[in-house]
């Protein structure tokens, strides 16, 4: 239920890591927001001394309240046992021809890379061997090692290069490990801690994009100078590749694509704007810029064919499509696409992915999961649909291009999660082959959907789920979340610790489709982007009121959360609307849009929210920024703030001010801030059942109450 922050979805698909740096115009832009009028910009010194000291009074202040409510100590319980239960899915990755999978429990907190065979995987108790432990290698290296994944060496994967994180910031260090012996490369390659990425040319020879020095990072904290290193060089003795400009959005990045017949591509992503950019391929030695769409991007490779998808018009190919082109024409630059498949109005594709001899998509009708299984063929592209769950989502779970099985997953509010295993190449029916234990009880509950009218009479999809028996009085406790940006959609799942501990409990919960993002594809997202997002807030105050109208609940009942871009909408909503909710968790947000800019990665996200640099949307900004917002003596439910130290994509610059800015305006708020866990809140299981149980706390005290403390 926590974790919504969709990380500004993940600072991006071709980057993961920030870091804060200010340009000199969105400088310039940002101090004349307000040196003199912002009292609380020595709450942005991160790390500082003096900001922590206060951060602990306010954690001081904040813990108690909910901790000593005998809530607490339950939610916490029933929170850890299920993010720690060892009956859990343990989701594959196929490597080696073996299944690998990380687990964090009770027992490995931190985590461990572990394996077995495919057909151990397919018993109900499968013998793993453990490849790597991360809380044995913390304990040798005095360091909070959090897990960020993999990339193997193809097409052995056998050597692959394992990123970790310090306490679970964006910034990870790079080991080389070899699988097959379970210990990391003596002499093998080893990128230090810096905001980068890095993928396999061959064995000995890496494409890296990462901090090189002064100079070699954008204004966002993005590296934009990617390199060749060979096995045995020094990051000083790097071949540079290609370079970026320093005011690009999200940097510049090399990935290697490669199928399962042993075509290669060695591409190159620059990225001036979060959603745009360009992609060069490397040809006779030299990079050839593909002649695409700006919000085109090839996302994979079968049989010779370069998969595509876009969120703009291409030719013949409409927006949110995907699309397909021989290796041997993409390397010329220009070229014609192929259709692969074309969403109706009310579709969008969520996921592309690539098996030996075919892709699979899952693709959203209405906000109810497919999935398509599409094959190149001397007539072009047939596709399938696979026979799967209905009403439920439907994600690509594992697939490789050494062969044509795959592992998808079905999830649905009141369904526990269940794997199936897919045969691409056949026409099989797809296997059940792992279920998730019931978490909670769900035979008294029913899922629903409805639509609410927004300001401009667009009809705006969303779900509850509630009390079959749940009386239209409007007296039922109800949590309320969405999004609402960078074109990430929000799909039915099975939410266990919202089952256990708020539905069994009698509440409701609902989950809003509003626009902003990808739910129906890019124009959806498109409808609410920069001066345009106003429509957004439109659309979740839209979906309340028709809530109330049903009457299945009311204001007095009413929470609501939502965590990074999600944090924004709540305290949008918290200041346009604060006769609408009881309760407001605002997790992990951006507040200030005035000086977002010059906050951690914020001059990333322009294109999202616009900038303060450009007049007309410098107005825009001004008229919904959160902390600029808030006034005195108006009657605000008391929210709950919450965001982490070691978060270094958003920053807890935003959270901290505004609970400041609240505190002087004498106006009532509870503020906690965790020193771990980056963005994400992830550290380690513990973590998460904590951030769960307060803020369940927190709607506990507001929606159901009266307190009950030790």
């Amino acid at each position: 239920m926590i974790l919504v922050a969709l990380a500004l979805v993940a600072g991006a698909q071709a980057a993961t890591h920030n870091r804060a740096m200010t340009n000199t115009a969105t400088a310039e832009a940002t101090r004349a927001a307000s040196q003199s009028d912002d009292p609380y910009i020595w709450l942005e010194d991160k790390d500082g001394a003096e900001p922590l000291a206060w951060v602990a009074a306010e954690n001081a202040r904040t813990l108690p309240r909910l901790q000593n409510d005998l809530r607490y100590s339950q939610f916490y319980a029933e929170a850890l046992a299920i993010a720690s239960a060892k009956d859990r899915i343990a989701m594959p990755m196929q490597l080696r021809g073996r299944i690998y999978n990380f687990w964090r429990d009770a027992d490995h907190p931190q985590g461990v890379l572990r394996w077995t065979s495919k057909e151990s995987y397919a018993q109900a108790a499968p013998a793993w061997t453990v490849a790597l432990d991360l809380d044995a290698l913390s304990g040798a290296e005095n360091k909070k090692w959090v897990w960020k994944g993999l990339t193997c060496l193809e097409p052995d994967e056998r050597r692959c290069l394992v990123a970790l994180s310090e306490g679970g910031e964006d910034a990870v260090t790079y080991r080389e490990f070899d699988l097959e012996t379970g210990a990391f490369v003596a002499g093998g390659f080893v990128l230090p801690t810096s905001k980068q990425g890095a993928d396999w040319i061959d064995a000995d020879t890496l494409l890296v994009s990462r901090d090189w020095g002064a100079g070699t990072m954008t204004d966002s904290g993005y590296p934009f100078v990617v390199k060749r290193l060979r096995r045995g060089q020094s990051l000083a003795q790097a071949e540079e590749v290609y370079r970026g400009k320093r005011e690009d959005q999200l940097g510049t990045y090399g990935m290697v694509l490669q199928d399962g017949a042993g075509n290669e591509a060695v591409l190159v992503q620059r990225r001036p704007t979060f959603f745009g950019g360009e992609t060069l391929i490397e040809h006779d030695g030299k990079l050839v810029r593909l002649d695409v769409p700006a919000r085109t991007f090839a996302t994979g490779m079968v049989d010779g064919h370069v998969i595509f998808e876009t969120s703009d018009p291409w030719g013949a190919i409409p927006a949110g499509a995907i699309a397909s082109a021989p290796l041997a024409n993409v390397v010329k630059g220009h070229f014609t696409p192929t259709l692969v498949f074309a969403p109706s109005a009310r579709q969008s594709v969520d996921r592309v992915t690539t098996t030996r001899g075919h892709v699979i998509a899952s693709i959203y009708d209405n906000v109810r999961g497919r999935a398509l299984v599409f094959t190149p063929g001397a007539k072009g592209w047939t596709q399938r649909q696979l026979a799967l769950p209905d009403n439920a989502s439907v994600g690509v779970v594992s697939a490789t291009e050494h062969g044509d099985d795959a592992y998808l997953s079905v999830t649905s509010f009141l369904q526990p999660t269940t794997l199936w295993s897919v045969a691409a190449g056949e026409g099989v029916a797809p296997r059940q082959v792992k279920a998730l234990p019931a978490r909670f009880d769900a035979t008294k509950l029913v899922s629903e959907q409805f639509e609410a009218v927004s300001s401009d009479g667009t009809k705006v999809p969303y779900f509850v789920v509630h009390a079959k028996d749940a009386g239209l009085d409007g007296s039922t406790p109800t949590l309320m979340t969405a999004y609402g940006g960078f074109q990430a959609s929000m799909t039915p799942s099975y939410a266990a610790v919202t089952g256990k501990l708020w539905l069994e409990r009698g509440g409701a919960y609902v989950l809003a489709n509003i626009r902003g993002g990808g739910e129906f594809g890019p124009a959806w997202h498109d409808a609410g982007r920069k001066t345009k997002r106003q429509i957004i807030y439109d659309d979740f105050a839209a979906v309340a009121r028709d809530l109330f109208a049903r009457r299945l609940t009311s204001p007095a009942k009413l929470g609501i959360y939502g965590g990074s871009n999600g944090g924004l909408l709540m305290g949008v909503e918290f200041n346009q609307h604060p006769e609408l909710w009881k309760a407001v968790a605002i997790q992990v947000p951006l507040l200030d849009m005035i000086r977002y800019e010059g906050i951690a990665a914020g001059a990333s996200w322009v294109d999202e929210y616009g900038s303060v640099s450009v007049p007309e949307e410098r107005a825009f900004l001004e008229k919904i920024s959160p902390y600029q917002n808030l006034k005195r003596g108006v009657n605000y439910p008391e929210p709950y703030i919450w965001t982490t130290t070691k978060d270094d994509r958003v920053g807890p610059q935003h959270a901290r001010k505004f609970a400041a800015r609240m505190k002087e305006y004498g106006l009532p708020y509870l503020f906690y801030e965790d020193t771990a866990g980056g963005h994400s809140g992830d550290a380690d299981i513990e973590q998460g059942a904590r951030l769960n149980a307060l803020q369940m706390t927190y709607f506990g005290q507001k929606l159901f109450g009266p307190d009950a403390t030790k």
